[in-house]
């Protein structure tokens, strides 16, 4: 597969199951020349290179020009930065790719969450930003080895800059949308992607929270007590209004949506769940911290939203100690 065109440098940071599966995804471009950051894997990646098993596109090695263990080894710029890490201390991340960027890099943010394009925002505030939510059913089976089943789906749009000239963001979009076309994988352009991710956040504010608090699946917190649901869905509750506060037009009604989903599921955990259960970090913040920082800065009572803060919050802290 190709695009037309200039060579296009693209940095990936975060090569996790996520992380992975874009790398391949950008990779089938002939005319992107693609370098990751890899953390944990590293010694993996460098040694053997990124492999991926899909169900829906066959088995591949992908394509990778540099690969680096910090952005801070980095002393050119490129073009776009696409940042799929998990969102812990979303803050600290932004600062690291200083080598990495110029007037014209674009910063791809695909993760879980709300508020995650602000740090990007505060630390480059002339760079253009596209916000992406991600549906993509995948796991790092080995160091290095992606497995992807079938599920793949992503919307996107930016996050608008008003340093930057509308037709110029809008050219970096739609160069974006190409690789991705190219690359053939399922996604949307969003007028609004702030709806999108907040209708994410709302299901993510749950079913994270509540699996990795009780460490129990979503049938059989459910089945637990009647409690259980009107908890659920009072906490989704209190998410869309914080949204709308924000002026996200998220509706009321897409609780019961979400509720009906997860019914028509086996039970779930989640990636949170799984980061407790291995020990690791959180995302706290911009799943569930970020809500709260506006319901304060609002002066909205949200009483189930911030005990599920207060909660999780504390288990973070555990596994931050261990």
């Amino acid at each position: 597969m190709s695009t037309p065109g200039k060579e296009i440098k693209v940095l990936l940071f975060g090569l996790g199951a996520i992380g992975g599966f874009y790398a391949f995804i950008l990779g089938r471009n002939r005319n992107v020349s693609l370098s990751v950051v890899a953390r944990s894997n590293y010694q993996q990646v460098k040694d053997n290179g990124l492999q991926i098993e899909s169900a829906t596109h066959g088995n591949h090695r992908v394509n990778l020009s540099g690969v680096y263990k910090t952005p801070e080894e980095i002393t050119s710029p490129f073009d776009y930065i696409v940042c799929t890490h998990k969102a812990v201390n979303p803050s600290k991340i932004p600062p690291l790719f200083k080598s990495a960027v110029n007037e014209s890099t674009t910063f791809v943010i695909i993760q879980n969450g709300v508020g995650n394009e602000e740090p990007f925002r505060t630390t480059f505030p002339q760079n253009t930003i596209i916000s992406c939510v991600t549906w993509v059913g995948a796991t790092q089976k080995s160091p290095g080895v992606i497995a992807h089943l079938q599920s793949e789906d992503m919307q996107m749009g930016l996050f608008p800059n008003a340093n930057v000239p509308q037709d110029l963001e809008q050219s970096r979009l739609d160069t974006f949308a190409t690789l991705l076309r190219t690359g053939g994988t399922r996604f949307q352009v969003e007028e609004d992607i702030q709806i999108k991710r907040w209708e994410k956040v709302t299901w993510n504010a749950a079913w994270n929270s509540i699996t990795t608090l009780t460490d129990v699946n979503t049938q059989d917190w459910l089945a637990s007590t009647p409690q259980a649901m009107e908890i659920t869905k009072r906490l989704m509750h209190e998410v869309i209004d914080v949204a709308n506060r924000c002026n996200v037009p998220v509706e009321h009604k897409l609780a019961d949506a979400l509720v009906d989903k997860i019914l028509g599921m086996p039970g779930i955990y989640s990636s949170m769940h799984t980061d407790m259960k291995e020990g690791k970090p959180l995302e706290v913040d911009v799943i569930l911290g970020y809500p709260m920082q506006k319901a304060v800065e609002f002066g909205m009572d949200v009483p189930v939203l911030s005990t599920i803060y207060a909660l999780v919050t504390a288990v973070n802290g555990r596994l931050s100690k261990l």
